[in-house]
């Protein structure tokens, strides 16, 4: 059994547990933030290159931006570098117009030029592995659009064939769409190449630069930043975005972001006045809403409840059967023949309680989760509309693995048919603690149908490199993000994907593998996702769809959990705030937030 920190309800000590209730001092808040924005993050920023992102929270959230943006509350697009696009009747071809007058925010302008550039060397370059590549391959082939600049503001993009989830690609600043990069900056670094033939573009704004040197597009620049303590980001002086009356936006002037790992010392910085806003980038825990929620008025803060949380809490299995650069299998050959038994996959699914996760660790505030669509998605397919669920059902578990033939020793012990007794291992992040506690329980609910499950919680980028790197691992747990567009996750599901964790195809820059191959339900979800995103009504997408969504139920790569509810707590001087369970960040219109003077 591993162990981890204890969490607020499971002991805390009487002394913590007293600073946390004392309250704060508004006054003295006041007095140290005038125009400071507060926030945490849970981990230090990985890259200040917006190519290399492939984790949440990051800067881009508040330094970079697209074409478009998606509003948070309604998921719709609407106009951000660009003020306008047009679609060509035959949907295969659509003119973006950028804004007059953009600057980066070192005050050279911003121009179609960039917009051509980020896309035609960056994006649609193979040895660069950015997100957002797997989202705009288009058709069978996985072409990509004819990006060409028609003038100084307008840029044409030509597709093989129609392409609807294509705005929601151009969104910019989120894990999986596009956000323009500098020309004039980085078109040198793209040129260059190192030892090994790659672009030098691929180590350029690493954490080890100097912020200042970071250009970008966004309401926030870089300023400063120390490695395990803190970013300071000031406000981005050349921003374009006004207010409603025309004021300069964003509206303050600096934030500092601090790295705080564990959630216990989150709250406790919280509760002591020292942060402004807790529960933006992952949602606050739901024992410490509880806690919090008798303290608002003392604490001269507010709780917001979001409903549920558009994002997604994954149980994945490795299903590769690759072998690395020396003929080493990635999986260990015995239990993957496990993991790549269906019926064993549907038996684990059988034996997890997500009701028990919801009231032991949500307090009844989670949100069971089926399918891999986000409910709030006009997508979303539910149980009530016939979508495959698995009740908890731990003789159903043993039935089903006994059928697929394993068997039980005398003292409940699960066995293969060659012998190897069942024992694998379950990775997560050891900074969230709710994962933690859900890895905990699930590694009992597997014990309890015969599985040995060697449960460790480890660094989240240490994860983050076994997962996408190292492919050291046998069944790891993690988030995802939701939204309104299933294609925006196309790069988790389909097998070119490089979030395609649970059967990773070598990506750019990547040692090479052998032996790779997709499953052949993988390559009808590919077909799936080509076919949906091709496609203009909503009601043919609805079914096409639906149809991933019952696929994925069935085969089980991943298995779906509990969901957080979006709750935020938010001191009262911050206004400004529009929040539901939608946006893949809770300040997602940070640029319009602002301070009252009023404590």
């Amino acid at each position: 059994m591993v162990s981890f920190p204890r969490t607020l309800g499971l002991g805390l000590g009487s002394g913590l547990l007293a600073l946390m209730l004392c309250g704060c001092n508004p006054h003295r808040w006041a007095k140290e933030s005038e125009s400071t924005l507060r926030l945490l993050t849970p981990i230090d920023p990985k890259t200040f290159n917006y190519a290399n992102s492939a984790s949440v929270p990051n800067i881009f959230l508040f330094s970079h931006e697209g074409l478009t943006r998606e509003n948070g509350m309604t998921g719709a697009v609407e106009p951000a570098l660009a003020e306008k696009w047009e679609f060509s009747p035959d949907k295969k071809k659509v003119v973006f117009t950028l804004r007059p007058g953009l600057r980066w925010s070192d005050g050279q302008p911003l121009t179609a030029a960039d917009v051509v550039f980020t896309y035609n060397e960056i994006v649609f370059n193979e040895k660069v592995p950015i997100e957002s590549k797997d989202q705009i391959r288009i058709g069978a082939k996985g072409e990509f659009p004819n990006v060409r600049q028609l003038d100084d503001r307008r840029v044409e993009f030509t597709f093989p064939e129609p392409f609807s989830p294509f705005l929601h690609t151009t969104t910019g600043g989120r894990t999986g769409s596009v956000a323009i990069l500098p020309k004039h900056k980085l078109e040198r670094s793209l040129k260059e190449v190192d030892q090994k033939g790659n672009p030098k573009f691929l180590n350029t704004w690493g954490t080890d630069t100097n912020p200042k040197d970071v250009v970008v597009s966004g309401p926030y620049m870089l300023e400063s930043y120390t490695t395990g303590q803190r970013v300071i980001f000031r406000r981005n002086p050349y921003y374009w975005r006004k207010g409603a009356q025309g004021e300069t936006l964003p509206k303050i002037e600096k934030i500092i972001w601090k790295v705080i790992e564990n959630q216990d010392l989150q709250l406790l910085k919280f509760r002591s006045g020292d942060l402004d806003v807790m529960g933006d980038a992952r949602p606050l825990k739901a024992e410490y809403y509880a806690l919090l929620k008798r303290e608002e008025q003392r604490g001269n803060f507010r709780l917001m409840d979001g409903g549920p949380w558009s994002g997604v809490l994954q149980f994945v299995f490795n299903l590769s059967t690759a072998k690395n650069k020396d003929g080493k299998p990635f999986v260990d050959p015995k239990k993957s023949r496990w993991f790549n038994n269906k019926l064993f996959r549907q038996a684990v699914a059988y034996s997890i309680d997500k009701e028990r996760i919801n009231n032991n660790i949500f307090r009844g505030l989670g949100v069971v989760q089926h399918s891999p669509v986000s409910v709030q998605s006009p997508f979303y397919l539910s149980p009530q509309q016939g979508l495959k669920t698995y009740a908890h059902n731990p003789a159903k578990a043993k039935e089903l693995l006994q059928q697929a033939g394993f068997r039980y020793n005398a003292q409940g012990e699960l066995f293969d048919d060659r012998g190897n007794r069942v024992e694998f291992e379950l990775i997560t992040n050891a900074n969230n603690l709710v994962r933690v506690a859900i890895a905990a329980q699930v590694q009992q609910d597997l014990n309890k149908i015969g599985m040995k499950v060697n449960f460790q919680a480890i660094n989240f980028n240490v994860l983050v490199d076994k997962i996408n790197s190292s492919r050291d691992w046998d069944t790891h747990m993690v988030g995802f993000e939701g939204g309104v567009e299933p294609h925006l996750v196309a790069n988790l599901w389909m097998s070119s994907g490089g979030s395609h964790s649970f059967n990773l195809k070598q990506q750019p820059g990547q040692p090479p593998i052998q032996d790779y191959a997709p499953k052949p339900f993988e390559v009808e979800i590919d077909r799936l996702f080509r076919e949906g995103a091709r496609e203009f009504d909503l009601e043919k997408r609805k079914k096409i769809y639906g149809q991933f969504q019952q696929l994925v139920q069935e085969e089980l790569p991943i298995i779906h959990l509990v969901n957080d509810r979006a709750l935020m707590a938010v001191r009262n001087p911050v206004q400004g705030l529009q929040y539901n369970g939608l946006p893949f960040w809770g300040l997602w219109n940070i640029d319009e937030l602002y301070l009252t003077q009023s404590r």
